[in-house]
């Protein structure tokens, strides 16, 4: 009886332990060799996409670099952090998918768990003061019209140094970085919350000031933005035409920002859940195969931003070409008529 009794409390223990610390190789895949060349392969994809996209996100953003907004230059952070995580993360997990088992040791696993978390904060963070721009913008301008280019700037700093004090917390004995239960990858350890109270006190402050708290910010902001814009619609339509063409623009910025905010958090959200579910859950209550999607799913986020941009501009570049046509007919008719005054008004138009 004792013996059985034993036998129980090692596995209690065991179950409570860390999966890297009771598997003999926690860096051995767990997924098939199929499973692996699959999700290499979509990520190769990915990677390829979202590096691209981004560099020509930059390169485009370079020319014009003197003539950026601020919430401009906060678009290209945007595109920074996705590079960043594209450059820097996705060639060490596309390896391993393709090689069946994480290949670079436990150095690597931190230095990758670093980066993915370092970039995927910084994006997070910078969607974050995007939001708050447009609302400044939007819903109070007093504030909204003192928000200059040094500004943006010293935002980008606080950023910055947000995102590499939260990355860098778990080096100061405080955290971990660890693989993930399928082995190919590394992430933080969400499962200390499982072996002591320390480790789910540095779990729920990640979650607070890196997830909760920044979503709570963006939600809030472009809540109040939809019925800011819902209410003066109306007022916008008897201004004059800079007045329209202004708002026109923060209008497609504020859509740039919201399907960008909304293309991070749908494709973060389920790891997330996930991932507090492994922090606060039963010990191994996720299956592996189940754990691989939403992870997968994370990684693409870095791909979407491009499309959204190149989308809008589009659409915009189309508006504008339709306001240039209009104005050229107006102007037409005004020579014909005769009218002084209102070619006078047109000529506005054709400054703008």
């Amino acid at each position: 009886v004792s013996g059985m009794a034993s036998n129980h409390s090692t596995s209690l223990q065991d179950d409570h332990l860390p999966h890297y610390l009771q598997d003999e190789d926690p860096f051995a895949s767990k997924l098939s060799r199929e499973a692996d060349l699959v999700a290499g392969f979509y990520l190769t994809v990915i990677g390829v996409l979202s590096t691209f996209g981004n560099g020509y996100v930059l390169l485009m953003s370079l020319k014009r670099k003197k003539k950026l907004r601020p919430a401009e230059i906060m678009t290209v952070n945007l595109a920074v952090c996705d590079l960043g995580i594209s450059v820097a993360g996705k060639p060490f997990s596309i390896i391993s998918f393709f090689s069946h088992r994480w290949v670079f040791g436990w150095l690597g696993c931190r230095w990758y768990g670093w980066a993915g978390f370092f970039f995927g904060c910084g994006s997070l963070i910078t969607m974050t003061a995007v939001s708050l721009d447009r609302y400044l913008k939007i819903c109070h301008l007093s504030y909204g019209t003192w928000l200059k280019r040094h500004h943006a700037f010293i935002c980008l700093a606080i950023i910055w140094a947000y995102a590499m004090f939260w990355a860098t917390v778990p080096f100061a004995g405080l955290g971990n970085y660890a693989p993930e239960p399928f082995g190919t990858s590394c992430t933080l350890d969400w499962w200390l919350a499982q072996a002591s109270v320390a480790g789910q006190a540095f779990i729920l402050n990640i979650l607070f000031f890196c997830l909760l708290l920044p979503t709570a910010v963006i939600v809030f902001s472009y809540v109040k933005i939809i019925a800011k814009v819902k209410s003066s619609a109306k007022e916008v339509a008897h201004y004059d035409t800079r007045i329209q063409n202004n708002h026109v623009l923060e209008i497609k910025l504020t859509k740039v920002a919201m399907l960008i905010c909304a293309g991070f958090l749908i494709a973060w959200i389920p790891y997330a859940v996930v991932s507090v579910w492994s922090a606060f859950g039963q010990p191994n209550s996720v299956p592996i195969q189940v754990s691989v999607v939403p992870t997968l799913l994370a990684k693409s986020a870095a791909m979407y931003n491009p499309i959204i941009y190149q989308v809008i501009d589009c659409k915009f570049s189309c508006c504008r070409s339709l306001q240039k046509k209009s104005s050229l007919k107006e102007s037409r008719l005004y020579t014909i008529s005769g009218n002084r005054e209102p070619t006078a008004m047109n000529e506005t138009h054709l400054e703008v």
